[in-house]
């Protein structure tokens, strides 16, 4: 019967030697707040640059694509994009591969 009274009496001491909600509430509220500060809000700050240099690709632009490679922007449409690779060689890719507009003369040095 000794483990009876064991029972009652860490049953007494968790009822009585508890915290606050806050407390229990503190942790998960503070890992959520470094969640955001940390990883959410650099991500979101990122799609929006991209974003905007994406509204930004005109013809005559030299832009390097996501697979690593460089070309003049042709044409531009509201999907896709049709790059100049070498001379007569034209290739058509989704708007979103591109990943950064070159300085002029970039395409012609490399």
């Amino acid at each position: 019967m000794d483990f009876l009274i064991k029972t009652a009496q860490a049953q007494a001491a968790g009822a009585n030697g508890g915290q606050s909600i806050f407390g229990a509430l503190l942790l998960p509220v503070l890992l959520l707040v470094v969640f955001y500060v940390l990883l959410i809000r650099p991500q979101n700050k990122r799609a929006k640059e991209q974003k905007e240099m994406l509204a930004r690709v005109a013809a005559g632009d030299e832009v390097a694509t996501n697979g690593g490679i460089l070309g003049k922007v042709v044409e531009v449409g509201e999907h896709f994009v049709t790059l100049e690779i070498a001379s007569g060689v034209n290739v058509k890719l989704q708007k979103f591969q591109v990943s950064q507009i070159l300085p002029k003369g970039t395409v012609k040095n490399a």
